[in-house]
């Protein structure tokens, strides 16, 4: 039996071998539930529009940093006010105070248990900000040091590898925006959320999966609203696969970094159709000549299964989880356990 054949039973199984894939397949039924959540996320929308926030600090680390990134681009593109990431250390270590005011602080965590976090939302809060927790654990001490929190009410996740508490915290945060910007179009492409989800759930990303076993380190790249689940992936490669893995915007990737890649190590794209879309074609094209191996999710030059294109902010979000399945079903199919990487723990305590 040929390797590719045996990575795309491990993915057909008829269910799940580990928490990692339970918890990947429970995404569409977990997103209908945070759909129901409309008082919660009208109420906190409505408190943002009496602040008027003239900008947006994200902060978190690992996945929620990254949560972070994806919805800074939201925020800017569609909210028009400017965003960035709080840097801990500034508090933590250099023992700074930035001004906050007329700042709108959104702290990302599944656990809500690292000190660094709830130190930086209280001085967020002290200095003047807004502050709002998207956590899984809504009794947890990051949520109690802010005003207004936001559940995602993902349940218990036992894989060390967040992906569920990863995407529907996406998802949270841009029914937030939608809310607070009375976006009728976007909110209605998130209600069509759960059933992509779903339809997503059987697209066979295996021959990206199979390259990724014999590869010395890989690459993904995107752009816009896909960089942060370009980030994301990066991530899961190296915890999960532990698999050395960069990851970059289509953009950044010519500056230097795109001389590091060879035909050895896969680069999987990912496409949404909106104004990045040309930057990613000519990149695609370009790796392509060059005689790189490359995978792209999305747009006329798809090379992996996928559903019809839909909304651009929704799709990147979406793409995870065929890839989420992948790097499960190709850690297994490595001998490794997806659920328990070494030297990590679920929750991490950092200062």
């Amino acid at each position: 039996m040929r390797s590719s054949t045996k990575l795309a039973v491990v993915m057909n199984e008829s269910s799940p071998q580990t928490a990692m894939a339970g918890e990947i397949a429970d995404i569409p039924v977990a997103s209908e539930r945070l759909l129901g959540q409309k008082e919660s996320l009208a109420s906190i929308g409505a408190r943002i529009g009496q602040f008027q926030p003239r900008s947006v600090v994200f902060c978190g680390r690992g996945s929620s940093g990254y949560v972070g990134v994806y919805l800074r681009y939201l925020v800017e593109v569609r909210l028009g006010l400017l965003a960035c990431a709080a840097a801990p250390s500034v508090l933590t270590s250099y023992g700074a105070r930035p001004d906050m005011r007329d700042t709108l602080f959104i702290v990302i965590s599944q656990s809500g248990q690292s000190p660094d976090l709830v130190a930086m939302s209280d001085a967020a809060r002290t200095s003047g900000a807004l502050t709002l927790a998207i956590v899984n654990a809504e009794s947890s001490p990051v949520a109690r040091s802010c005003e207004l929190v936001l559940s995602i009410g993902a349940g218990k996740e036992l894989a060390v590898a967040a992906t569920k508490t990863v995407v529907l915290s996406m998802m949270a945060g841009a029914l937030l925006v939608a809310a607070w910007a009375r976006d009728s179009m976007l909110m209605t492409a998130l209600r069509r959320l759960p059933d992509r989800f779903a339809e997503a759930h059987h697209c066979d990303w295996s021959e990206w999966g199979e390259t990724l076993a014999r590869a010395p380190a890989a690459f993904v790249a995107g752009r816009g609203f896909a960089l942060g689940p370009v980030k994301e992936l990066g991530l899961k490669l190296q915890e999960t696969l532990r698999l050395p893995a960069i990851a970059f915007s289509a953009a950044e990737l010519r500056h230097g970094p795109l001389a590091a890649i060879t035909s050895t190590t896969p680069v999987l794209l990912l496409r949404q159709g909106d104004e990045t879309s040309p930057t990613v074609d000519a990149l695609v094209r370009d790796l392509r000549a060059s005689g790189d191996t490359v995978f792209v999710a999305g747009g006329p030059m798809g090379t992996l299964p996928w559903i019809a294109e839909d909304d651009p902010i929704c799709d990147p979000m979406v793409m995870l989880v065929p890839a989420y399945r992948t790097i499960e079903a190709a850690s297994r199919a490595r001998g490794l356990d997806p659920d328990n990487p070494p030297h990590l723990s679920k929750i991490t305590r950092t200062w």
